[in-house]
């Protein structure tokens, strides 16, 4: 066990007298974090607008405006007092009151309901690790469907010990909440299920059966004694391409859902509005009837974690994003692109209605929304094999995970899209008469 500061106690106090549950699912690095009271951050703040303030570690000019290199500063037309100084640990107060309103808007269950102020990080990945860092020890295990993003192995597994513990994704081409349940279910009170809705690498989305369904299993198996942390990576959100398909994040509907549930929303911009470089993304809290101060006690603990690892993310990123989201014409721009995406969709929907021939070799996951696709090859065509001819022989590249092959059709041309899937289809042939 940590060292646990005074402040850090504090902290957890608050949370424990709320919630047994929530402190209970804190990792022994979640109790131990704090945001310092009296440091250099609180001191500082005290000594804004004085007419001499020599406490924060910047360098201005003899009017107290940041210093910064004109051949940088040539690039943006942005106040230089609202780019160069460090952003809040928590970010900036205008972008979380934005995201904090966007969340309702997006997700109108949440009307009505409480959850914690959003929190700023450094983009979804940071969002995961700092998510990791409070809450998950060593040896820990993490209920997953198996397809899943690479980089979870990298932020769990190898940063934390934890281990990922997988079911099939899909049962008779359905999301497999058989599997969800039975992996809940297993010995052991504390429960750990991190989810991905648009699916990396599938592209699926739930069905809206199949979204209360899930959330039907977290409950039951919380009313059952199981304490259950449910991690939402929610980095494509908002990009679901049917009309069965649930829309809203499964925040909406588990963020008070039952008191031994504690759910954590990941999402941002990067994807959502764009901005992949730009590195800004959120966590958010829900708890069953958690107190203001617990929410406050959460974010507290989270900001500490921000503070002690890169200090804050990244003031240029924020006010960039700002600035769009009072833009006029912001919600116009997100429809466009989000049409383009969509005819991609479509595109490939249809080239797979269109030539049955596919079926020898190939066969799709399902899929409804987000970046991505995925393909089943025929267990005799080896995945990385294709990939490394259709890279030699068809100049095209795609990603091989174990047999399958992931598509990103976000990233291509709808004028490329026949001919990425007919050159998926030569390549194929190629290997399996070589």
């Amino acid at each position: 066990m940590l060292n646990t500061n005074p402040q850090a106690q504090t902290l957890n106090d608050i949370i424990r007298n709320d919630s047994p549950t929530v402190f209970s699912l804190l990792s022994d690095h979640g109790k131990a974090a704090f945001l310092p009271k009296e440091g250099i951050l609180a001191q500082s703040a005290l000594a804004e607008g004085k007419k001499i303030n020599a406490t924060i570690g910047i360098a201005t000019d003899d009017h107290n405006i940041p210093l910064y290199l004109n051949s940088l500063h040539n690039h943006v037309s942005l106040d230089p007092n609202n780019i160069y100084p460090y952003a809040p640990s928590s970010g900036l107060p205008k972008l979380r009151e934005f995201w904090n309103a966007q969340l309702k808007l997006k997700n109108p269950t949440l009307s009505g309901k409480q959850f914690s102020k959003p929190v700023v990080t450094a983009g979804i990945t940071h969002s995961l690790y700092i998510a990791g860092y409070l809450f998950i020890n060593e040896n820990e295990q993490i209920i997953s469907p198996d397809l899943f993003w690479g980089n979870y192995q990298l932020i769990f597994e190898s940063n934390f010990g934890a281990k990922l513990t997988t079911f099939p994704i899909f049962k008779n081409r359905k999301f497999n909440t058989e599997g969800l349940s039975e992996l809940l279910n297993t010995s052991g009170t504390k429960k750990i299920v991190l989810l991905n809705f648009p699916n990396n690498p599938t592209g699926y989305t739930p069905t809206k059966d199949e979204a209360k369904s899930i959330v039907d299993i977290l409950v039951n198996a919380a009313k059952s004694g199981k304490e259950i942390l449910v991690l939402l990576d929610d980095a494509y959100f908002g990009l679901v391409y049917e009309d069965n398909i649930e829309k809203e994040s499964l925040f909406s509907y588990l963020c008070d859902a039952h008191k031994n549930i504690l759910t954590i929303k990941l999402d941002g911009a990067t994807k959502e509005d764009y901005v992949w470089g730009l590195r800004t993304a959120f966590i958010t809290y829900g708890g069953y009837k958690l107190k203001t101060e617990t929410y406050g006690a959460l974010e507290q603990k989270t900001t500490g974690a921000i503070r002690s690892s890169i200090s804050s993310a990244s003031h240029l990123s924020q006010t960039l994003l700002v600035s769009a989201y009072n833009s006029d014409s912001y919600e116009e721009e997100k429809k466009k692109l989000y049409s383009l995406l969509m005819s991609r969709y479509q595109m490939v929907v249809n080239i797979f209605k269109e030539n049955s021939k596919y079926k020898e070799y190939f066969t799709p996951f399902p899929y409804n929304s987000g970046y991505f696709m995925c393909i089943s090859l025929n267990k005799s065509i080896d995945a990385d094999k294709v990939r490394q001819t259709l890279l030699e022989k068809y100049d095209t590249g795609v990603i091989s995970l174990d047999n399958n092959i992931r598509i990103a059709f976000s990233a291509v041309s709808s004028k490329f899209i026949p001919e990425l899937f007919e050159n998926i289809y030569l390549a194929c042939k190629y290997f399996s008469k070589s």
